[in-house]
């Protein structure tokens, strides 16, 4: 007569499955983005030729997009495949991977608010690099134009930093007719016009700086956005608050999977 001996230890479907929900989310957002930035890049001739990413300065807001993309795409398929094949090597990749994002959002918030003047300078410089590139990409453009209107500023720490960029520079050798002005994104609106006037700002910097607050928003954008944060603290915290909790489930999910995983193996050896 043989007698055999049953592990008590199984694999819980409902952890197993709960995982492969929360990262079938992130998989189809990485689609999404991943879509969003290629059709991007095809509307702009990028994909065609790429020296025209490698030749802007500044920002590219569509290279963030797919970097994103990539990698929610990754982690979702990661943490979709290992759940349901029930992988403790993809789970660990997926496992490593959101500590690792996780201890990195915690370092930066933290070196953010210990080094405010180091970050300030580098937002300044990041900012300026921008404005250089304003002209070269219509999304960095677009982005930028948001932000001045969204936050009532004009430049990184005024308008004058609009020299920065060839089309909007005072010197005599420039030929453009945006000369020594600034985009139309920096005027203050007028309620009484229902189109926008992408001229308002031509020449307003040949007038005299007491004029300028009549016409455009004289506060720089790095001092409006250290005005915003304070009073938005409670949004911000809370944000982070709920993706911190977002990644920390999903790391306990991943976690908990592996040991079950690891203690059927172990039963099993027996």
């Amino acid at each position: 007569m043989h007698y055999y001996r049953y592990s008590n230890a199984e694999v819980s479907c409902w952890y197993k499955y709960l995982l492969f929900s929360y990262n079938i989310v992130f998989w189809l957002a990485g689609v999404a983005f991943l879509a969003a930035g290629l059709w991007a890049w095809s509307e702009k001739g990028v994909l065609s030729d790429l020296t025209k990413v490698t030749g802007l300065h500044g920002l590219d807001p569509v290279v963030l997009v797919l970097v994103v993309g990539i990698v929610m795409f990754t982690l979702g398929f990661a943490g979709c495949v290992g759940a349901l094949r029930e992988n403790i090597c993809l789970l660990k990749f997926f496992c490593g991977t959101i500590v690792f994002i996780f201890l990195l959002e915690l370092a930066v918030a933290v070196l953010a608010v210990l080094f405010q003047d180091w970050v300030r300078d580098r937002v300044k410089e990041f900012f300026e690099n921008n404005i250089k590139s304003y002209r070269d990409d219509i999304d960095l453009q677009n982005l930028i134009d948001s932000l001045q209107k969204i936050n009532h500023c004009c430049g990184a720490q005024g308008p004058d930093d609009w020299d920065f960029n060839i089309y909007f520079n005072c010197s005599s050798e420039s030929k453009s007719r945006e000369k020594c002005g600034v985009p139309f994104s920096c005027c203050i609106p007028d309620p009484a016009q229902k189109v926008v006037n992408t001229q308002c700002g031509y020449d307003v910097r040949k007038k005299s700086k007491s004029q300028w607050d009549d016409q455009i928003f004289i506060k720089g954008c790095i001092l409006a956005l250290e005005a915003w944060l304070p009073r938005n603290i409670y949004i911000v915290a809370g944000v982070f608050i709920a993706i911190s909790l977002l990644q920390i489930f999903g790391i306990f999910l991943a976690r908990t999977l592996i040991s079950d995983i690891e203690a059927v193996k172990a039963g099993n050896a027996f």
